[in-house]
């Protein structure tokens, strides 16, 4: 029997494992045909194979999931029997929360001592099939109700656990083979959880990334997370429920109006603030220019005369742009914009002067000939919105009392159940490819061949300047699977094995697979966040 790995034929016999063939340095799994597999699962014959290490997503997130495990065996040592929660993502790591557990400094020292001498041994991680009623029996012996709920909507009679000194875990996703593939990691107390951390990217898995602090951002996923207990919707279980019981439409009303409280007390904080300039950014498909057009009417209720302003119309002629290594441009970096004659612009409106703005000619990709007026009064607030806003490069000469910089991204609070999140980033990629789709007529294939592009832009001009804003918003509603998975579901069934992108839609719908489609659309107001996405907004038809 003879499979490829990497370019390289290699034989073997009938059951031998993909660990036996991959002399890859760090393979944490193997992909085939877009399938991630366990490095124990049975090598194929004719297969052509690729070894998943730290520098694939794939890899970095088997890596993340082993960590996980190896923290619920060493939990279950150090204090057995009580709950664990994994709840975010923060910075290279994860947020984790022990309920009704006292979290201390010493706490975290035995916990991680038990994973690294679990890493030191490198025990096996084994990999056991069972029934649905095996599996239900003993979540329900070891009670794990939030798994006990969310089974009643898988659709397959069989599972998969993962065992690891005792402790039984169902995944969505693969293993490391044991735990000596994850040996880099730090458990540190963070009030009122502790931070799983994980190498930095740019490591390749060999070492750990410099701590970097996120207090306003923990501090709105805090918020969060609050709100959706409030709500009863921590897990897809709940959500669920609230669809069967007839209680979705009511979850609707009031996300909605938790948002609409939410941006009106950050145009309460703009107008005390005495800002001039509103900044508003964050990473792709957040809702910031929805956002942007609420905040207008909420600052329009207390009085005020705000006036948006379009970065697009600063773009520089698209020739002149900086190119990337595939030769295309770069359309991410800040100096794609034309930022002194903005930054002039913006000196002069605030002295009360007029300018002749620009506007740009995106199918020529130049800027056009023509220009508009602008001249604001003092009450008029510039807002602009755009992934540069909250770089101090983009208004340099405009004094910083005079800015009120806001940062809104999608930080989903819902899990699958307490062991497996949902990743913010998917949550994103869900809207993006079902607003790409449905206004930009680009099939799910292409936003998501594209969506690695988008990351490192993020990675680099968004996230960095995150804790520089003045107030965060949070536009992820608890709500909007359900509607979105009516869109996006068909869709990413659609994308064929074969294509470069069926490992990820492979890994959308598999967790798709446990959200129950709702067919209360009507129920989403006009001016919805989630209407962007999905169509009917009554600001535009929707735009990034």
């Amino acid at each position: 029997m003879r499979a490829v790995i990497d370019g390289k034929t290699v034989g073997f016999d009938q059951g031998t494992p993909w660990k036996a063939l991959i002399a890859q340095k760090g393979a944490l799994g193997v992909s085939v045909g877009g399938t991630t597999l366990s490095l124990n699962a049975p090598a194929q014959d004719g297969a052509q194979a690729h070894a998943l290490t730290y520098a694939d997503e794939e890899g970095r997130r088997i890596y993340e999931r082993t960590l996980e495990l190896m923290f619920l065996a060493a939990a279950q040592k150090v204090i057995p029997g009580r709950r664990v929660r994994f709840e975010h993502s923060f910075g290279d790591g994860i947020f984790v929360r022990l309920p009704k557990t006292t979290v201390t400094r010493a706490l975290a020292e035995r916990i991680e001592r038990e994973m690294r001498d679990m890493a030191e041994r490198d025990e096996p991680i084994a990999y056991t099939r069972c029934t649905k009623e095996e599996a239900n029996a003993y979540f329900a012996a070891t009670g794990q109700t939030d798994k006990l709920r969310l089974f009643q909507y898988r659709q397959l009679d069989t599972f998969h656990f993962y065992e690891l000194e005792g402790v039984k875990e169902y995944f969505y996703g693969e293993m490391a083979p044991s735990t000596g593939c994850a040996k880099v990691f730090q458990l540190r107390l963070y009030l009122p959880g502790l931070l799983l951390r994980w190498p930095g990217k740019e490591t390749g898995g060999m070492r750990m990334s410099p701590f970097s602090d996120l207090p306003k951002l923990m501090k709105t996923f805090g918020d969060t997370g609050r709100v959706n207990g409030m709500l009863g919707c921590e897990n897809a279980a709940d959500l669920n429920e609230s669809i069967e019981r007839g209680g979705f439409r009511d979850l609707v009303r009031v996300s909605e109006a938790i948002h609409e409280r939410s941006i009106a007390a950050i145009a309460d904080q703009v107008v005390r603030s005495g800002a001039r300039v509103a900044l508003i950014a964050g990473p792709s498909s957040s809702g910031k220019t929805t956002f942007a057009h609420r905040l207008i009417i909420a600052l329009r209720a207390l009085g005020l005369r705000p006036m948006k302003l379009s970065l697009d119309d600063y773009y520089r002629d698209r020739a002149d742009l900086p190119l990337e290594e595939d030769g295309r441009p770069d359309l991410e970096r800040l100096d794609t914009l034309d930022v002194p004659l903005l930054d002039e612009h913006l000196v002069r409106l605030l002295q009360g002067e007029a300018v002749e703005a620009p506007e740009f000619d995106f199918v020529r990709g130049m800027r056009a000939e023509r220009t508009h007026t602008l001249k604001v009064a003092a009450d008029q607030p510039i807002v602009i919105e755009g992934i540069h806003a909250l770089n101090d490069e983009l208004t340099e000469s405009v004094p910083r009392e005079l800015k009120f910089k806001i940062y809104v991204s999608a930080l989903t609070m819902l899990n699958l159940d307490d062991h497996n999140r949902i990743h913010t980033t998917d949550a994103r990629l869900l809207r993006r490819i079902v607003r790409d789709y449905q206004f930009r007529g680009t099939e799910p294939e292409g936003t998501i061949a594209m969506w690695p592009s988008v990351r490192r832009g993020e990675e680099r001009y968004i996230f960095p300047y995150q804790e520089q804003a003045d107030a965060m918003f949070n536009s992820a509603l608890p709500y909007e699977l359900p509607i979105l998975k009516k869109f996006v579901y068909p869709m990413l069934c659609r994308v064929e094995p074969q294509s470069p992108c069926y490992t990820m839609a492979r890994r959308l719908v598999k967790f798709l697979n446990y959200i129950r489609v709702s067919d209360a659309e009507d129920e989403v107001p006009i001016n919805s966040i989630l209407r962007e996405f999905i169509g009917g907004c009554c600001f535009y038809r929707a735009e990034d």
